[in-house]
């Protein structure tokens, strides 16, 4: 497992993530959760060895500090701390398991759990959908912190970076906890605009087409500044 100060480094970034998903109004609460994966030290324990932190289930996130350091492995085995994990490790450990994810958002935003209520896939009402990599697909309701769920939620991840659990809320990822939370936030920004413009009473949104998609999702791959800043 890599130095505790890195671990340390990583566990902040993670924390001031979480209470922006309050500040932000993404969660109300104890509700929702964030993790980061941090590769094993030269990555001679492969993969396996990778540790992941996770915020805790049940406690405020201005309440937790550098003490309350949380982390597991990808099997779920406790590496650290004293806390219990989020009641969605399950969920979070299937990203890892089965994506390059280095991060991971988990939100009860109020616009995208609408959305999650009423259709099978969120239309492609903005270009920005390309950023998650088309059309947000609906994952069928489970329990919370079942295997089930995280099984529905891989599915529905398929070639994406995001979904939306039915009745439940929102899952990104990204290599990133900043494209992690960007994600979260352009997710959470669409549903609402669908929402918004699919209430006019006689209209319907125009939507984007497949080809349409792709030309953004290229223009996007050269977005920003050079090194990624």
């Amino acid at each position: 497992m890599r130095a505790m100060t890195e671990l340390d480094e990583s566990w902040q970034e993670l924390l001031a993530t979480a209470r922006r998903t309050v500040a932000d109004g993404l969660v109300v609460g104890t509700s929702g959760n964030v993790s980061v994966r941090v590769p094993a030290s030269g990555g001679e324990d492969g993969p396996d060895g990778d540790t992941v932190l996770v915020t805790p289930s049940g406690v405020p996130y201005d309440a937790l500090g550098p003490a309350d350091l949380l982390a597991v492995g990808l099997d779920g085995k406790r590496r650290a701390g004293r806390l219990e994990p989020t009641s969605e490790l399950p969920m979070h450990l299937a990203v890892y398991r089965h994506t390059d994810a280095r991060a991971v958002v988990h939100t009860h935003a109020v616009h995208a759990t609408a959305v999650s209520t009423l259709v099978p896939e969120l239309p492609p009402v903005h270009y920005m959908t390309a950023a998650l990599g088309g059309p947000v697909r609906v994952a069928p309701y489970a329990t919370y912190g079942t295997p089930e769920l995280a099984e529905n939620m891989l599915r529905a991840l398929a070639g994406r970076t995001g979904c939306l659990l039915q009745n439940h809320g929102t899952v990104t990822y990204g290599d990133t906890l900043a494209r992690a939370y960007d994600r979260t936030a352009q997710l959470e920004w669409m549903c609402r605009l669908w929402l918004t413009a699919h209430s006019v009473p006689g209209r319907t949104p125009s939507l984007l087409t497949d080809d349409q998609l792709r030309e953004v999702e290229e223009r996007l791959s050269g977005y920003g500044q050079p090194g990624g800043r």
